[in-house]
């Protein structure tokens, strides 16, 4: 089992950056690939980011690239989400996800949550 938890949401204006990080704990010795969905109200889940167990591909959705960047320490067993330039459609709950077969748009296809963490965009 592994145990995510988010951390580092809040209140940001439009335009502003924010970071939001993930720590890991539990069966950390194994390689997870690791990816960032968020939900809006009202909206589905939808897949923010990826980046491989080693930290040397990262994917993103059309709607975040070159805002937003991932990156992870395997040291600390952390993942990080750093967003800028941000705007009022990013507001929504951030989750961390943990899976092992590659990393994917796709919620089904990871095996672990964390419980999210709140982002506000401000105008």
């Amino acid at each position: 089992q592994v145990q995510l938890v988010e951390s580092g949401g809040g209140l940001v204006q439009a335009g502003g950056s924010l970071r939001v990080s993930c720590a890991a704990s539990g069966r950390t010795r194994e390689s997870y690939d690791m990816a960032w969905f968020r939900q809006a109200p009202g909206k589905e889940r939808e897949f923010v980011g990826g980046i491989s167990r080693s930290g040397a591909f990262t994917y993103y959705a059309d709607s975040v690239k070159g805002r937003f960047t991932i990156s992870r320490d395997n040291t600390k067993s952390t993942v990080n989400l750093q967003m800028d330039s941000l705007k009022l459609e990013d507001a929504a709950v951030y989750y961390c996800a943990a899976g092992q077969r590659g990393v994917a748009s796709g919620s089904t296809w990871y095996d672990y949550w964390g419980q999210g963490t709140q982002v506000t965009v401000s105008s």
